[in-house]
Order: structure tokens, then sequence, then C-alpha cells
């Protein structure tokens, strides 16, 4: 394996042992030392003590300070470390383990069993572990690489054709999010989607008529609606309003009732509402 570069390779290492792990502790503290990495020896204690010193030295170091410990079996070293603020130690019999406790967990002590690692093995997993930055590809995940994260800048609202006074930023595709405006008084006629549709309301005031359940909806800032697939429904827009909208799939809207009919049915109902 390649030797860590100074990009994923911590400034300090704070290392310790118990009375069964303490030769390998020297054997993995040359080897830091000789890829010039600082390490603090705190040398060997008890079983509880040295872990917990460990951990609490990482705990109040800098983020790029991390621990190794060589114990009898290891896992008490987690369950002492741990206890402290920021600590995420990591068992790891096998240099897999190594590498998915770095990318999953993005552990910063790692304890190995003396008992059960031979000191070839132990330096094979201590520098899978120094390699590994977070999130890098890794046995849990199929060794596949991690989704990159979306972020959308000063994209364009296009206008959606079929609703005067609708437009649309689509933020992320399949699972879709995106932005919706409506200006005051747009109508949406009757219509229902192959997908379930939710909806944040971030600005203005809108009411849904859910004609499938017969149920209708008045909706404010901060308001949020789930609408199943295949449900027909029907909308108006009281003032300019701003949604944040989510679905599976690709984006569908199969009306069943054209735009007058729509507002004729809407301006009907608000009209028998208000008497």
């Amino acid at each position: 394996m390649a030797e860590p570069t100074s990009t994923t390779r911590p400034h300090k290492i704070i290392a310790g042992a118990d009375s069964f792990g303490f030769a390998l502790k020297d054997a993995l503290v040359s080897q830091l030392r000789s890829l010039d990495i600082d390490v603090e020896d705190l040398g060997t204690s008890s079983y509880g003590s040295i872990a917990a010193e460990v951990g609490r030295r990482v705990s109040s170091s800098p983020a790029d300070t991390r621990g190794l410990i060589a114990y009898g079996s290891s896992v008490g070293f987690a369950i002492f470390a741990d206890k402290f603020p920021g600590v995420f130690a990591a068992t790891c019999l096998a240099s897999e383990e190594a590498l998915n406790g770095r990318s999953i967990n993005k552990s910063n002590s790692l304890a190995l069993a003396c008992l059960s690692t031979s000191p070839e093995s132990a330096v094979e997993i201590l520098n899978t572990w120094l390699n590994t930055p977070f999130k890098s590809p890794c046995p849990a995940s199929g060794s596949n690489p991690w989704p990159e994260y979306c972020l959308v800048n000063d994209m364009e609202f296009s206008p959606i054709d079929t609703i005067p006074g609708g437009s649309m930023k689509i933020l992320r595709e399949s699972p879709t999010s995106a932005i919706v405006r409506f200006k005051a008084g747009s109508e949406e006629p009757a219509h229902h989607h192959t997908f379930g549709l939710q909806q944040v309301v971030l600005e203005g005031k809108k009411r849904v008529w859910n004609i499938t359940k017969e149920e209708s909806y008045d909706l404010g800032v901060g308001d949020y609606l789930f609408t199943r697939a295949g449900d027909v429904h029907r909308a108006q827009y009281y003032t300019d309003t701003e949604l944040f909208i989510t679905w599976d799939g690709k984006w569908d809207m199969i009306f069943t009732q054209d735009l007058e009919a729509a507002k004729a049915a809407i301006d009907k109902e608000l009209e028998n509402g208000s008497k």
C-alpha cells in the first residue's frame, strides 16, 4: 500500500498500550515515525486508564490529531475512549475494517488487538487507516464511490407551459426536487401524477382540492402537503407563491380538466364558500 499523503494522514498521533500490547505499540510508533508523523507516546498503563487518557487527549486536541492504542483484545479502548466528545474509536482486526471505519465513520482513533493481530497485519491495518479519507470507496459500499453532493447555482426558472403564471427550477433529478413559483391568481386544472408529490410552501398562500379524497387544504408559509400517486387534485394561488417540491421519478402532469373548466369550478366553490 502506498504511503499516506499529507492530505490524508494526521498531523499527530497519541499512542498508548496496556500490559499486553506494549510490544505492538512500540513497533507501530516506529512505523509512524518513519513516515514523519509526530507521535506522543504515553507508554504503558492499566487497561482503563490508558484508554481514557488517549481519548481525553484526542478530544481536547486539534482535529488532525488521532489516537492509537494496542490492547489485548482492543474492544475496551473504544468503550472508554468514545466517552469523550469528538472521539470516534474503531476496533479493526483487518484492513477492510480500517477502510470502512475511516470512510464511513471518520474514525480518529484506532484500536489494535495484539492477541489476535500479527505485527505485519497491524502495520497493514495502520497504513490503511492512515491512507483512507472520509467518504472514500470501501467494502461496506461495494467499493463504489460515494454519491456526489448536488449544488445548484444561478439556474433559471422555466415557464410551465400548461399553467399560465407558473414556472419551475429543477434542482435535482431522480429522485427529483424543484422550486416552483406561481403568480397570484394562477390556477392548476385537475390533474394527477404517477408519483407521490411532497411540497412545502416557502412563500405565499394556496388552496389545494384533492378531488379523489374529497378534501381541500389551505396552505401558507411552512405548511407541508403529501399527495399520493394517482390522486386527482387542483389548486389556486391567492398570492405570489413559491414552493419546494420533491417526487420520485421524472416529472409528469396528467390533466383531467382544462384550464377554463378548472377556473369556473374553483370560482363556483369559492363563491359558495363565502355565502
